[in-house]
């Protein structure tokens, strides 16, 4: 790994990739403020197809619809309201609606769009009823697990409760929680894709687990809920994407790597680089978060990720190969021989068999759009 100490504890806890060396306290490369490929659009409102239709002349309330998740979400949704004629309207929670209008001012800026202030935890409740709720609030931020992990956890927690209140306060239908793979601990080295029906878990007195306890935690909210309230709570435990608006100097290993490339620097792992990892296009992505909010079963949990599992290593092989450049690739350490292979790869067979999804955009393909996107000339 690229840290080491309670760093390294928290990254694995995580289930984040922080094999390239990037210092987590470093300001993310800001994104380009342009609009997310056509093609990528087209794909998400084609795939969605009739479910959009469940938004016609609703409302629905979407937090974290600034960061890189939400930006995938309110694109898609501008798309298809204009293509469908869907007269739909998305109030959009958010800490700084100037900063994010700055950021993406062709989404701030479209009549469907509503930014209201506030803090996930203590938000005003928007008048209205709200029949979709999409919870994509609280990013998996290394530092902020390092540095603040009771934020964290709080944030988390007391978040997931507040928009809870509000959906059964606002008559909701059909709420959505973005949970993530980290509710599984640590995946055993013998599991190479882990399914839903696990039943491993964070080390519970290991601070570095407060961000898959908290997500445990909302898990088991949202399924309360369910029980005792007249709407509809489904979760997708989110793995790792690829994709326009993923930080390029964050703490996931496929921006690093891109930013690396992009700017001509060496790839450094910090690592020995067998870790496995999985990609996800962010268009699949957004793609499966809209179908399980419209059509996935009450009470049940869903992996959402690629289940093409390869090696940090071989990620960066494979980035260098497929966008032409010659770049120089560094390894921190030597493998150590029979030693377990950490793991973080899901399995996707419930998706597929239940919810007809699937990854439609592989890995290098997903590379290549993302590079483009940035504005970096891809050449073979």
């Amino acid at each position: 790994m690229a840290t080491k100490g309670a760093n390294q504890r928290i990254s694995l806890h995580l289930q984040l990739s922080t094999e390239s060396g990037r210092d987590l306290l470093e300001k993310p490369i800001q994104a380009p403020a342009k609009p997310l490929p056509a093609q990528d659009l087209e794909l998400i409102l084609k795939a969605v197809g009739s479910d959009w239709e469940q938004l016609r002349n609703q409302k629905i309330f979407i937090t974290g619809g600034t960061g890189f998740f939400g930006c995938w979400l309110l694109e898609s949704f501008i798309t298809a309201n204009r293509a469908l004629n869907l007269n739909a309207k998305a109030t959009v929670l958010t800490r700084d609606p100037v900063a994010f209008a700055g950021k993406a001012p062709h989404i701030a800026s479209d009549s469907s769009i509503q930014l209201i202030a506030g803090d996930v935890r203590t938000f005003n409740f928007p008048t209205g009823d709200f029949p979709f709720i999409l919870h994509a609030a609280t990013e998996a931020s290394a530092a902020l697990a390092k540095e603040r992990p009771l934020e964290m956890l709080t944030t988390i927690v007391d978040g997931t409760r507040r928009v809870l209140e509000f959906a059964e306060a606002s008559k909701a239908r059909k709420f959505l929680l973005t949970s993530s793979g980290a509710v599984y601990g640590v995946q055993p080295s013998e599991i190479t894709h882990v399914p839903e029906s696990y039943l491993g878990g964070p080390n519970p007195v290991d601070p570095a687990s407060v961000y898959g306890e908290g997500k445990r935690i909302s898990e088991q909210m949202c399924v309360l809920h369910a029980a005792h309230c007249n709407f509809e709570c489904k979760i997708a435990r989110c793995f790792a994407f690829v994709g326009p608006h993923l930080p390029l100097n964050a703490h996931f290993a496929i921006g690093n790597f891109l930013g690396d490339i992009m700017q001509g620097k060496k790839i450094h792992i910090g690592g020995d680089g067998t870790p496995m990892r999985s990609y996800l296009y962010a268009a699949d992505l957004a793609i499966w978060l809209w179908k399980m909010l419209f059509v996935a079963p009450a009470g049940q949990a869903y992996n959402v990720g690629s289940d093409e599992d390869l090696s940090i290593l071989d990620l960066a092989q494979t980035m260098v190969a497929t966008l032409g450049q010659a770049t120089a690739i560094d390894v921190a350490k030597v493998p150590v021989p029979g030693a377990p292979i950490l793991r973080y790869v899901p399995a996707i067979t419930k998706a597929q068999k239940e919810l007809g999804l699937h990854p439609s955009v592989g890995l290098k393909e997903a590379i290549r759009r993302t590079a483009e996107w940035h504005g970096f000339p891809v050449t073979k």
